[in-house]
């Protein structure tokens, strides 16, 4: 049975979110994030796109660029309340789905031909409630595949439908700039670029073993997604998914300090495992066991990060608040949950340009030696 794979993404959702928000802000240039000279951009209007503005760019120079642009601080609690929105109506509709960040969803609808008059009519209809009961505009593209499907997405935006059919996938992608092939960064960019290719086409005569020998398996894998070959599933999203780490201590204790310690290296291992696997969290648990074996676990909703300073924040306040009692506690434990695919990106709104940079040096530190090499004072034991 030929695969049937749909990409739906959300035109520009955090500017799209402000602007149902403020519908004086439609047809402006808006910029989310960056709202001093040391921040970031976390996302910009297509209006300011046309100035060369887009995400991750420091504030100063998308200011320098797009000096009429309306600056917005954002709201994560606000745009993951319209994501979770999405979520449920696509969740209702389709067999199969994935949340592939905070505004971009796969649905595997392989073999919808059998209960409706067609896939692409079903994938439109969709799209049409999403946009009548959120009032966000939305695009997708319907293709075999996840990759082939993703590009074509792109390429209807904004707020438009793609469909690309089974045979001609090298086709469509042959013209297209190499940018639009995902897992193309800055610099591999520079590297095709310096070799003459600008083109999907140009990647897609190229011999699979030069390409390989060129980047390793990463090499291999760009040359599939040129020639339009994806095997990978579309995987369910669970909230059920987690990780998480708990202490108990050799001899218990209400030193407050040495909790404090535990729960910031804590902090620092399960947020570095969330970056290494590419996901952030929208909420955090703690778990707390008294000397007497009670065992409390006290919860907090969030908006989607995987940055040390926020969730250290939030769980030192969750401690905070219900550590009252002072009775001796045996063991002390973290989890997050809600997990899904993202990067440390969307927090942007309170990263400067300089913590961004600092998470990427201390990841590269501790993929190398281990999350351990490299941590906070603070969370180190002190020597008397």
């Amino acid at each position: 049975m030929e695969r049937a794979i749909v990409h739906m993404d959300l035109d520009s959702f955090f500017v799209s979110v402000e602007r149902l928000l403020d519908s004086s802000l439609l047809g402006k240039p808006v910029i989310i994030g960056g709202t001093s000279d040391r921040g970031v951009v976390a996302s910009c209007s297509y209006e300011a796109r046309k100035f060369g503005v887009h995400s991750a760019m420091p504030a100063k120079m998308a200011k320098q660029l797009c000096p009429q642009a309306i600056f917005i601080r954002g709201d994560m609690d606000t745009y993951s309340k319209y994501s979770n929105m999405v979520t449920q109506i696509i969740e209702e509709r389709a067999p199969l789905s994935e949340k592939a960040s905070i505004d971009e969803h796969y649905l595997d609808i392989t073999g919808m031909d059998r209960y409706v008059k067609n896939s692409m009519l079903w994938a439109h209809e969709l799209r049409h409630t999403i946009i009548k009961e959120t009032g966000l505009p939305i695009s997708y593209g319907l293709s075999v595949n996840k990759t082939v499907s993703k590009i074509a997405t792109g390429e209807s935006k904004p707020n438009g439908e793609k469909k690309i059919d089974a045979g001609i996938e090298k086709k469509f992608l042959a013209p297209l700039s190499i940018k639009k092939i995902p897992g193309i960064g800055h610099k591999t960019y520079i590297i095709f670029r310096n070799m003459g290719i600008e083109q999907v086409g140009q990647i897609q005569e190229m011999p699979i073993e030069i390409i390989k020998k060129m980047l390793g398996e990463n090499g291999q894998m760009l040359w599939k997604m040129a020639n339009g070959i994806d095997n990978s599933l579309v995987e369910a999203h669970s909230e059920k998914k987690s990780i998480s780490t708990e202490t108990t201590f050799d001899k218990d204790t209400t030193d407050i300090q040495q909790l404090k310690r535990v729960l910031i290296t804590m902090i620092e291992g399960l947020a570095f495992d969330l970056r290494k696997k590419n996901k952030v969290t929208g909420c955090l648990s703690l778990k707390l066991r008294y000397s007497d074996f009670q065992t409390h676990t006290f919860q907090s909703k969030i908006a989607y990060t995987a940055s040390d300073h926020v969730l250290l924040d939030k769980v030192l306040a969750l401690f905070k608040k219900n550590y009252t009692r002072r009775v001796l506690i045996r063991l002390i434990g973290i989890k997050f949950s809600l997990l899904i695919p993202g990067q440390t990106q969307i927090n942007l709104f309170d990263d400067t340009e300089e913590m961004i940079n600092l998470y990427q040096s201390l990841d590269k530190i501790r993929l190398r030696f281990g999350y351990k090499a490299i941590m906070k004072s603070v969370g180190l034991k002190t020597k008397k």
